[in-house]
C-alpha cells in the first residue's frame, strides 16, 4: 500500500509515518533523508546529489523523482509513504508517471487537517529528545522529569530555530501557495481522505488506521 500524507508544517505526518513504519513495516521515503543518504552513498546519483547542494543549488524535481525510483524498484515491504512529496502539481504528476512506470499505484492521500491559530499554539510550544526524537510540548506533552526524556533518558532537549510565531505563519503561506491545490487535484482523482490532524496521536493514528483498512 502506496500513500502521500499532506498536511502544513507541524501537522504531525512524521510523527504519523514514524509509526506507519512500525505498525505496518513501510517505508517512509522523506525527500529530506533521501537527500541526505544519496550525498553520502557514493553512487551515481549521490554525486550528482553532492554536486548541486555543494554549489548551494537547489536539487530538482528530476533527481528527486530519481532518488524515488531507486526506492522503489526491489524493495517492497508494506509499502510507502511519501513525505515531502510531492509539493507541487507538476511534482504530482511526475511521481504519477513513475508510478506507473514502475508498477506501483497510490492507494490514498491522507490530508491532515489543522486549525492556524491552534497550529502557531503547538508548535511554538513543541521541543524534542536530541538523542531519540521523542516530540514535548510546554503544555501538553511535558517529560515526566524536567529535562529528562521519557523515551531515551537523555537530557538532550533541543527546540528548532524556526518554531516561532512569524516563522511559522511564513511557512504556513509557503505551505498554502504551493502545496495546498494537491487537495484539489487529489480529491478530482477520488484519492483523498482526511482526518483531524489536531486529534491526539491515538486517535489520529486510529483514524489513518480506518482509511488503510
Amino acid at each position: 500500500m502506496n500513500i502521500i500524507l499532506l498536511g502544513p508544517p507541524g501537522a504531525g505526518k512524521g510523527t504519523q509515518a514514524r509509526h506507519l513504519v512500525e505498525a505496518r513495516d513501510m517505508i517512509q521515503l522523506s525527500t529530506g533523508d533521501m537527500l541526505r543518504e544519496a550525498r553520502t552513498s557514493g553512487t551515481e546519483m549521490g554525486r550528482v546529489v553532492a554536486d548541486v547542494m555543494d554549489r548551494g543549488e537547489l536539487v530538482t524535481d528530476e533527481i528527486v523523482i530519481g532518488l524515488i525510483r531507486e526506492k522503489l524498484v526491489g524493495n517492497r515491504a508494506g509499502g510507502f509513504i511519501f513525505d515531502g512529496f510531492p509539493r507541487t502539481l507538476p511534482q504530482a504528476d511526475a511521481l504519477a508517471e513513475l508510478l506507473a512506470a514502475t508498477g506501483e499505484k497510490l492507494d490514498a492521500v491522507i490530508e491532515m487537517q489543522v486549525d492556524d491559530a491552534a497550529l502557531v499554539a503547538r508548535i511554538t510550544g513543541r521541543f524534542t529528545c536530541g538523542d531519540c526524537g521523542e516530540v514535548y510540548h510546554d503544555v501538553t506533552h511535558r517529560p515526566a522529569v524536567e529535562g529528562v526524556c521519557d523515551k531515551c533518558g537523555g537530557t538532550n532537549m533541543k527546540r528548532r530555530a524556526d518554531d516561532n510565531e512569524d516563522s511559522l505563519r511564513q511557512r504556513l503561506m509557503e505551505y498554502y501557495k504551493k502545496t495546498s491545490p494537491l487537495i484539489g487535484y487529489y480529491y478530482a482523482k477520488g484519492q483523498l481522505r482526511t482526518v483531524d490532524g489536531l486529534a491526539e496521536i491515538e486517535d489520529v493514528q486510529k483514524a489513518i488506521a480506518a482509511i488503510l483498512d
